[in-house]
């Protein structure tokens, strides 16, 4: 194992401003300027480059983390944001998966730290906030990059949208991000991006029935789960597939089942595949908001939702159960989780088009988010036709972040077209799987999710 990196430390400017030198002016603050301790020596993942050094530790708050910087470092740190969230107490295993999934980062020549957040469930600031003191501990006890890329995967994009507004030049006494990277993002918002969750537990629950079942105590279903009950996947998938039997190859269903599955894919626009999963979080991620992060009330309605469809969509509008959300609930959410649109630095994303858990319409509501807030000219969106969810090309992300960098050092704005090209010529480093679509533009998120009323 080769010695620790040494310590660079702040910088000179950062270093006065702490020591009281100057004329005062400039005071460094927020969480990046905790105390904290240093991390220790790890051992790598497995798809990490051998020559990479890897570090460890967990933060003040309790939040663990990972930091890999490659042998032949360019100098620049990405600071991830992960997806999810998980609802589970954090671990470091969580920060080696994420650093095994983005080893592209490390193998591209950018050092590489995760946090795993400081605790499981859906907090965006405070996520953002351990990102932010994980970028503290890099430059304190690592070193002191020349440029800083804030990146966030999924869910994890709300997290960094979000982080890039609330630490700036103003908030921190120095700019702490360089550019934003958002990919598969989860972009309008909890306030928006969750809305067709609860479109699908009423559509289901009318269909079905047994979520909650007619014997079990009847709750509101925008709750998720009541704060007492406790209900695993595994609880959530027996009910599923009593109903729609997705555990079954499809000859094996019934015609009822096969009808009302059909149903679900038409009416909540998501395929089959993603029935389960979305299904899981509307219940426990669910709970999680209203029990421990809106007080006991919930920020989701479907109150004026006209769901279309189904074979009989003037009956299953007549039956779903109606919600109203809170307005404090949905206040409190909405400060949370809700970009405002006040990114001082260059903004890029990409989106696989056929996202089945992130769609693409939540881009059409990032945009408008952007514009309003007046940061609509530094955001540039890319969209591919092939990938998955997690991870979409080993040659997508290098591509992505040379564009961003160019655009951070040159002030040249990319374009999707450019992007495109160049990722054809990073598949000679980094394999085949360029699939950008330089002329597509995502469709408005009213598109795929009704429209509902909202509290004022």
């Amino acid at each position: 194992m080769k010695s620790p990196l040494p310590t660079l430390g702040l910088p000179l400017l950062a270093l006065l401003a702490l020591s009281g030198c100057g004329d005062g002016s400039l005071v460094l603050r927020g969480p990046s300027m905790s105390d904290e301790a240093a991390p220790v020596l790890a051992t790598c993942p497995a798809d990490v480059p051998t020559d990479a050094k890897c570090l460890s530790g967990r933060d003040s708050k309790g939040a663990f983390y990972m930091i890999a910087v490659p042998a032949k470092w360019n100098g620049i740190l990405v600071m991830h944001a992960h997806g999810g969230p998980d609802l589970a107490a954090p671990d470091l295993d969580r920060s080696m998966e994420d650093l095994t999934r983005w080893s592209i980062m490390v193998k591209s020549g950018y050092a590489w730290a995760g946090s795993s957040y400081r605790q499981g469930g859906v907090e965006v600031r405070a996520a953002a906030e351990d990102t932010e003191r994980l970028r503290g501990i890099f430059r304190k006890h690592v070193a002191v990059p020349t440029k800083t890329i804030l990146h966030g995967q999924s869910w994890g994009a709300g997290v960094a949208a979000k982080g890039a507004e609330m630490f700036t030049v103003d908030t921190v006494g120095e700019r702490p991000y360089d550019g934003v990277l958002l990919t598969s993002g989860v972009l309008g918002g909890g306030t928006r991006s969750y809305d067709f969750r609860l479109d699908l537990r009423v559509v289901y629950q009318y269909l079905c029935g047994n979520h909650p079942r007619p014997t079990e105590q009847p709750y509101a279903l925008n709750l998720g789960l009541p704060a007492n009950v406790t209900m695993k996947q595994a609880d959530v998938a027996l009910r599923v597939n009593e109903c729609l039997a997705l555990n079954k190859p499809a000859a094996e269903r019934t015609p009822e089942q096969k009808a009302k599955i059909q149903t679900i894919v038409d009416v909540i626009k998501i395929p089959e595949s993603a029935i389960q999963s979305h299904m899981n979080w509307a219940t426990m991620h669910f709970q999680d908001i209203s029990a421990k992060r809106t007080g006991g009330e919930s920020p989701f309605g479907n109150e004026g939702a006209v769901y279309t469809g189904s074979a009989d969509d003037a009956a299953l509008n007549a039956g779903v159960l109606r919600y109203k959300a809170n307005p404090a609930a949905y206040q409190t959410f909405a400060t949370d989780t809700d970009p405002v649109g006040k990114i001082p630095v260059p903004v890029l994303s990409t989106k696989w088009i056929s996202d089945p858990t992130a769609f693409v319409e939540l881009d059409s509501r990032f945009r408008e988010v952007m514009d309003e807030g007046g940061s609509g000219g530094r955001l540039v969106q890319t969209f591919t036709a092939n990938g998955t969810h997690s991870f979409i090309s080993d040659p997508t992300y290098p591509t992505l972040m040379e564009a961003l960098l160019q655009w951070v050092s040159t002030g040249t704005k990319p374009t999707p077209a450019g992007i495109a090209s160049a990722c054809i010529g990073m598949e000679a480093t980094y394999g085949k799987g360029c699939s950008f679509d330089a002329g597509y533009t995502s469709p408005a998120l009213a598109t795929r999710v009704a429209a509902r009323q909202r509290p004022q």
